[in-house]
């Protein structure tokens, strides 16, 4: 047997093959992330139902993953700065596939949310973690090149996810707990893997100091405010008690945390890396990015099956155009930024047809042609794929090689924040829109809004309501659904605006920084 090859040391970078070998397991790893929000996407509706739960539950199922993976992934990132990326890699896996195992057993809503919650610490590690090891393995030139295989096999796991969770929920024998249950095998896999290919240098750094202040404060701002969001205006009014406290103290401790993170030694969110002017702008842009990604994949799975009647596995098949756009644009693209070196032109061109397929989503109700909405998914798919991880690398480039992770998991913190916020905010709006759509039309049909048609307003069970009731709760999602997507076209504006004051750059060819420069202009014009 052939003496296993020494891993590269910090100087050295790794050969093609080395590279390769490595991206089998960090690639599995993202596989098993995205696939465990998409497979379970489809599903949802139907999971809900089961455990007769309602819209504001369905929300914070989602929610609660994502939140708990916003809040812990900038800890995630300082974490690989200071210690073995490789263990905190395969410490992940373990935290994500027991909390899997968890997730399928739950018997109520409040449980689910819990153990989603557990499941967003692992998806929030794998994530920045896998981008963290590839950025300190590739140069950012080259890494154009490994992004087209990384935005593959996300759009892989993007596509498959929901056609995979849609047949399971709609296989008898099996059941939605196997939507929890299959990505148990894959951690496995990527564990194994991992142990065997993945080769990096250990650096320790002396005085390690990590920001929990600073992270706990973040973690429970946000959790407020999100809080906030999807109370009021049912439970209380805007102008109350309750939304002072819950918004003003959400606020307050935000604004604790920004002080902590200034004065801290190693915060959790580097202020002096997101003050620049392009670090800025990029994750300005991926907040809309985040929105796309999240709030696309959660509410079209419900408009189609509520909304529509489908299946879960033909509304699987139905997000078909959005995830296909994913995967092709962000394959070319990422080959088309590693051949010239220049992201900004890409990105651009992401949002502004990002931007045009929220504008037609904004327009569709419970009878709009499907070929239509097809049309519309395409062009968020190509958007989101041209633009998600360009706006990585565009800020990997401009900090140096000691600070990849804090600035890794800076970008990803801030577009998962924009995805929590998204698919809050929208799932309130929706809440609301349904509810009146539904009064609206038992009012039409003279038909006396109790019994029946309170849990209408309720509960997800469609299937067990009666037909006349089953249709108007179908109608108000179906109408519903459009007016969540015109807020999430102004968001995407915003975000088109961000990416055109970019600073146009070429990617360095070196790992690192040629020098220790002090300010962005140190680094190479187009």
């Amino acid at each position: 047997m052939s003496a296993q090859p020494a891993a590269p040391s910090a100087a050295e970078p790794m050969t093609h093959r080395q590279i390769l070998e490595a991206l089998s397991g960090l690639l599995l790893v993202l596989f098993v992330a995205m696939i465990s929000g998409t497979i379970v996407s489809v599903a949802l509706p139907q999971i809900i139902g089961a455990l007769d739960g309602n819209q504001s539950q369905y929300t914070w199922v989602v929610t609660a993953s994502l939140l708990a993976s916003t809040a812990s992934t900038p800890i995630w990132g300082k974490l690989a700065d200071l210690f073995n990326k490789k263990l905190l890699l395969q410490i992940s896996i373990v935290i994500f596939a027991i909390s899997s195992l968890a997730c399928g057993f739950a018997q109520n809503t409040g449980q689910l949310i819990a153990f989603r919650a557990v499941q967003g610490l692992g998806m929030g590690a794998l994530q920045i973690l896998a981008q963290v090891v590839i950025a300190a393995m590739i140069s950012p030139k080259e890494r154009g090149r490994y992004n087209g295989y990384l935005g593959a096999v996300m759009a892989v796991a993007t596509v498959g996810g929901p056609l995979l969770g849609g047949l399971i929920a709609d296989t008898s024998w099996l059941g939605w707990r196997w939507c929890f249950f299959i990505a148990v095998p894959f951690t496995i896999a990527a564990f194994a893997l991992l142990a065997k290919t993945l080769h990096l240098p250990t650096v320790r750094r002396a005085n390690v100091s990590i920001d929990y202040w600073g992270a706990t404060l973040i973690a429970a701002g946000v959790s407020i405010l999100l809080i906030w969001v999807t109370f009021v205006g049912n439970d209380f009014d805007w102008l109350s008690w309750q939304t002072a406290a819950l918004a003003g103290g959400g606020v307050v401790l935000l604004a604790l945390a920004t002080w902590v993170e200034s004065v801290v030694r190693e915060p959790v969110v580097p202020l002096h890396v997101i003050r620049r002017r392009t670090p800025a702008l990029a994750i300005l842009a991926s907040l809309a990015v985040g929105m796309a990604m999240f709030g696309g994949s959660v509410f079209l799975g419900q408009y189609f099956q509520i909304g529509r009647g489908f299946s879960p596995t033909e509304a699987g098949l139905l997000t078909i155009p959005m995830m296909a756009g994913v995967l092709l644009s962000s394959t070319i693209s990422g080959r088309m930024v590693s051949n010239t070196g220049r992201t900004k032109p890409y990105i651009l061109i992401g949002l502004v047809v990002l931007l045009a397929g929220f504008g037609g989503l904004a327009t569709i109700d419970h009878e709009t042609s499907l070929v239509l909405i097809s049309v519309y998914m395409l062009a968020v798919g190509i958007g989101v794929g041209m633009s998600m991880q360009n706006l990585v690398l565009v800020i990997q480039n401009t900090v140096p090689l000691s600070e990849i992770g804090a600035a890794s998991g800076a970008v990803t913190f801030f577009r998962s924040l924009g995805g929590t916020v998204g698919v809050s905010v929208l799932g309130a709006v929706l809440a609301n829109r349904v509810a009146t759509g539904i009064s609206e039309g038992l009012a039409k049909a003279g038909i006396p809004a109790g019994g029946d048609a309170a849990a209408a307003g309720g509960s997800l069970n469609i299937a067990a309501l009666p037909d006349p009731i089953k249709e108007i709760v179908r109608s108000a999602y179906g109408d519903a659904t459009g007016h969540i997507f015109l807020i999430s076209t102004a968001i995407a504006a915003v975000g088109l605006v961000a990416a055109a004051f970019l600073k146009p750059a070429r990617l360095r060819d070196s790992l690192d920084l040629p020098a220790s420069p002090a300010k962005e202009e140190a680094v190479t014009r187009a």
